[in-house]
């Protein structure tokens, strides 16, 4: 049994969760439309390029968490699964995951999008384990704080390797699938390296090492 790792957005969905929560909040009226939209492009534009910082990011993304009730964000997520995530489901995607699973592989989806977003698409895609930023929660509402190291870039490594202390796994060989160049420090690690539909700088290392590349698209 091997360790099977996806990235989510992008990869494994044909957008950007994240991103699109951010719209989702707009439309919703939720936020402010020119300030908000403006701040989500800028970071996501960020992201592609590879500047991002995420720390600033999340103080952005978390902020609305942060400023209504639970209840209140649970019914807005369901909204949100219906009518911008299930819209974005790859059926490869799903023959992709149905095939590690027949082979009898551990699947464990990273992505740096934060649990609260990412945890019931990690449900409808059928993979129990999941490793995100985590939202900082005290008194059952959201902080806008982050808990431990966000997971992101360099801290997917972090994460996962605390994730494989506890469950005493090793990385033997491990599959992970990502479309991103920020995926590179982990990408390196794992026995099979594949490119899903990649960025153009993640393409373009992934053809000088002679790494897998796929599209779920």
């Amino acid at each position: 049994m091997a360790l099977a790792i996806f990235d989510l957005d992008n990869t494994l969905l044909a957008g950007d969760s994240d991103y699109l929560w951010g719209q989702f909040l707009i439309k919703k009226g939720i936020v402010e439309k020119t300030y908000y939209e403006a701040e989500n492009q800028r970071y996501y534009d960020e992201y592609k390029l590879g500047t991002l910082n995420i720390l600033e990011f999340l103080a952005f993304s978390l902020e609305p968490l942060s400023q209504h009730d639970m209840s209140d964000l649970d019914r807005w997520r369901e909204e949100f699964l219906a009518y911008d995530i299930k819209q974005i489901l790859l059926p490869k995607a799903f023959e992709l995951i149905e095939s590690h699973k027949q082979k009898g592989d551990e699947l464990l989806i990273i992505t740096a999008t934060n649990r609260f977003v990412t945890q019931p698409i990690a449900k409808l895609l059928g993979i129990e384990h999941l490793l995100a930023t985590e939202p900082a929660i005290e008194n059952g509402r959201y902080t806008g704080q982050v808990e431990g190291v966000p997971c992101f870039q360099e801290g997917k490594v972090t994460r996962l390797n605390e994730w494989l202390l506890e469950r005493k796994c090793s990385m033997e060989g491990s599959w992970f699938y990502s479309d991103s160049h920020n995926d590179l420090p982990l990408l390196k690690l794992v026995t099979h390296p594949v490119v899903v539909d990649p960025d153009e700088q993640l393409q373009s290392y992934a053809k000088q090492q002679q790494w897998s590349q796929i599209s779920l698209r």
